[in-house]
């Protein structure tokens, strides 16, 4: 079993929150990976209920988001299948890039070797604004 690291940074590299989780098998497909690491975000976000900041990879509906985090308007447990559905909508409309290694990887399903890549860096990609 092997344990990953999901690390969240900024365009420019800077680390900007983490966390690990252990007994996963040696190969996950991205979508797995993401669907795990949304899950484990909603875990840890319901089973602190004085906080009311979500720190995650996508933003809960009706949150409205700011330097500390997500605020949902009122406290409430979140559906993490849902937000899962919606990270996956955002990996694949190119709203934030997976890093395992040295590479990016580019489809949900595509494998990763957790054994040889055991941190994942997740970095939001931000729409330029102009025209």
């Amino acid at each position: 079993m092997t344990e990953v690291t999901f690390r969240d940074e900024t365009a420019a590299g800077r680390a900007v929150a983490e966390f690990a989780v252990a007994g996963l098998p040696a190969r996950m497909t991205v979508r797995e990976l993401i669907r795990l690491r949304v899950r484990e975000e909603v875990a840890r976000h319901d089973a602190a209920p004085a906080s009311d900041r979500f720190h995650g990879l996508v933003r809960p509906g009706g949150a409205e988001a700011g330097p500390d985090g997500r605020r949902p308007r009122e406290p409430r447990r979140l559906d993490w299948e849902r937000q899962a559905e919606l990270a996956e909508r955002a990996f694949a409309a190119n709203g934030f890039v997976v890093l395992a290694g040295d590479r990016q990887v580019e489809d949900l399903d595509e494998e990763v070797d957790l054994a040889a890549d055991p941190e994942l860096v997740f970095i939001r990609l931000v729409p330029l604004a102009g025209g």
